[in-house]
Parts: C-alpha cells; sequence; structure tokens
C-alpha cells in the first residue's frame, strides 16, 4: 500500500516580485532612518542569506521598477540613491496601518458634540430661518413646500418666513503636539526605542491628517535643546549624543500650542527617561546621575503652568525602572495629566486609545 507522497510546498500569497521586495524595504527604511543605500544594501545581504529573489527578477530590477514607479531617486551631485515624497507617504501609511488599522479618509472632523448651533455639519434637524444664518444651511425642499402651502402654487413667492435652515453639529478640535526624546539612552542597553517612537509619531500624523482634517500636530524632538520638525522629516529622525532637555520641549510645546486657536489642547510625550539637562544662559547645565533637584524643580513648574493653561501632558514612559517611573508619576500629579508605562510594542495603541478618548470626552 503506497503511504501520502508529499511534494514541495511553495507559499502562494499573491504577491508580486516586486511587492514582496517592496514590503521589506519600506520596513528597512525605518531602520535606517530612511537611507536608502544603507536599505538596499541590507536588503541585498538578506537576500544573499535567504534567496529572496530568483533569476528572473533581482535586486537590479527591484531598483530599476522602485525608480521607475517614483520611490526612488539618484542624487545628481552623488549619485547616492535617496527615497522620495511618496515613500515618504507610503511609509507613514504603512505605519499608520500596522498600529491604528485600516481607517476611512474623510474630509471632516469626527468628534461629535450633541451641541446643535453654528457648526460645521448639517443634521436632518431643520428651524425657522433666522436672521444671520448661513445662507448654505438652508433647507430648500422644506422652504419650497412652506412657499406652495403659504401662498399657493400658482405664482412662485418666497418671504423670509417660508426659510427653513438645517440645524448644524459643533465639532470639536483638537492641537496635538506630540514631544519625542532623542536622547543618547534612546538606542542605549541595546534597545532601539527610537525606532517605534518614529512608527507611531507617522502613523499619529497620517491619521490626524487624514481622518481629523480639522485637528493640527505639531511634532517637536527634544534633546540637549528641543526643536519643530516638519511630518515629512520624521523617516529620518536619529538620535543623537545628547541629555534631555524635557523644560525644553515643554516650553517649546507651550509657544506653539499658544498659538494655536483650538480650545482643545494636550501634549503627547514619548520618553525613556528622567530630565537629566537644562540650558542656562548659553551653557547647559547637565547631570545624569541620579534625579536633580534644579532640573527636577524647573520641569515640575512647568507642568503646574501647563495645568493651569489646562494643557495636559500624557506622558509614555517606554522604560520599566521604577526610579525613572516615580518622576514620571511626579510629574503627572503636579499637572493632572495621564502617564502609561508601555512596552515598545504596545506604545501606539495606547496612544492612538487616549487621542480618541479625548476626542470624546473633551468637548466644548
Amino acid at each position: 500500500m503506497k503511504g501520502i507522497v508529499f511534494t514541495k510546498f511553495t507559499e502562494q500569497d499573491g504577491k508580486s516580485p516586486f511587492q514582496k521586495l517592496f514590503d521589506l524595504f519600506m520596513e528597512l527604511l525605518q531602520y535606517t532612518s530612511g537611507d536608502a543605500t544603507e536599505a538596499l544594501d541590507w536588503l541585498t545581504q538578506l537576500d544573499n542569506k535567504y534567496q529572496l529573489t530568483s533569476d528572473d527578477y533581482g535586486i537590479g530590477d527591484f531598483i530599476e521598477d522602485l525608480k521607475e514607479q517614483g520611490y526612488l531617486q539618484e542624487n545628481e551631485q552623488t549619485g547616492a540613491y535617496q527615497i522620495t515624497s511618496k515613500s515618504e507617504q507610503t511609509i507613514r501609511k504603512r505605519s499608520l496601518d500596522e498600529i491604528f488599522g485600516k481607517l476611512k479618509k474623510t474630509r471632516q472632523g469626527n468628534h461629535h458634540t450633541f451641541k446643535s448651533g453654528q457648526g460645521d455639519e448639517m443634521n436632518p434637524e431643520t428651524r425657522q430661518y433666522e436672521f444671520g444664518d448661513a445662507l448654505d444651511a438652508i433647507d430648500y425642499t422644506g422652504s419650497l413646500k412652506n412657499s406652495f402651502i403659504n401662498h399657493g402654487v400658482d405664482q412662485l413667492q418666497m418671504h423670509q418666513d417660508d426659510l427653513e435652515i438645517h440645524e448644524m453639529d459643533y465639532k470639536t478640535q483638537t492641537s496635538t503636539v506630540l514631544m519625542i526624546d532623542i536622547s543618547h539612552s534612546m538606542i542605549l542597553y541595546g534597545e532601539d526605542r527610537i525606532t517605534p517612537a518614529k512608527k507611531v509619531a507617522m502613523a499619529l500624523s497620517e491619521l490626524i491628517t487624514t481622518r481629523y482634517p480639522k485637528d493640527t500636530l505639531d511634532i517637536v524632538v527634544f534633546g540637549n535643546d528641543a526643536w519643530q520638525i516638519e511630518m515629512k522629516e520624521l523617516p529620518y529622525l536619529q538620535v543623537g549624543p545628547y541629555h534631555t532637555n524635557t523644560v525644553a520641549g515643554l516650553e517649546l510645546a507651550m509657544d506653539i500650542l499658544r498659538r494655536r486657536k483650538n480650545p482643545n489642547k494636550q501634549v503627547f510625550m514619548i520618553t525613556d527617561g528622567k530630565p537629566t539637562c537644562l540650558k542656562v544662559g548659553n551653557k547647559y547645565y547637565k547631570n545624569s546621575f541620579g534625579i536633580d533637584s534644579k532640573i527636577l524643580n524647573r520641569t515640575l513648574n512647568l507642568a503646574g503652568q501647563m495645568r493651569r493653561l489646562k494643557i495636559p501632558v500624557i506622558t509614555f514612559m517606554i522604560a520599566n525602572d521604577p526610579y525613572l517611573q516615580s518622576f514620571v508619576r511626579n510629574f503627572t500629579e503636579v499637572n493632572n495629566g495621564k502617564a502609561f508605562y508601555s512596552s515598545l510594542d504596545g506604545l501606539g495603541q495606547f496612544i492612538f486609545e487616549d487621542y480618541e478618548r479625548n476626542k470624546r470626552k473633551r468637548v466644548r
């Protein structure tokens, strides 16, 4: 009796050779901080080890396809490969899909309140027109019906009393500053903390620009100093030989939010440690050994100022040292904000859930 004969199994996932390499290339770009040359070098090494390509389609073919489809370009002066704005947007979208799931794009914010008035979304309810109502809110069908009832159908007459207006729903708008710690500790001890932080930032920026376009997101990075970066710079973000000047980051976040007119304001801060640096005049005051009282007091003073300005700071601590977490608890209590002690894997979900929750709770 002949038994079961097993033949070679070849996985058929429906992806083209280009798509398989493209998925891996996009992931590698996040670890090389957007360096296309390094990512292609890594991809070639992986191909040599795991035979990712075939005689019919090699890495050279993949590079040509990337250029033809607008994902890759060559620097005219150096000849080095660089990713394009199309690649940058693709990385953000992939981060959004990975962390937050697939979300439908909408042209309106999705933060409903239950108050009607001079809002920005019509609801089915109507009322009589009042002086000052927006003309684009007129219910023409209902208004014509009133005209026929009040004046007859023989001659069209339209008076102010005939007009009906759609009620309008308010929608909340939120201004968010995302602070990302780029101090050297974000890559210490063999643990890459900056890549998940970047991935979350890219996903959050894509979420806001697609699902909540009336909200604003500003991104601040902080090391010895703090500065603002554009969304398109996120794939290239790297840590530096920096200490952690949390005060500089918070001060910049406050300045940005002061200029925003949205009533709801908040700060998301991703960090893995305590503040260790201040800028006093033109000099840096640094102390990495324990929690320095001078640095701590300045940080807590800012936390109190932001509380008075009704700007909560939601801190995402991606380190599990109880000593560091005690600082976060102290800071959160002074600010009346919130703190999450997250692993790197759960960071994105924490931020997404809190962002969505704030839209439901902080309605004005």
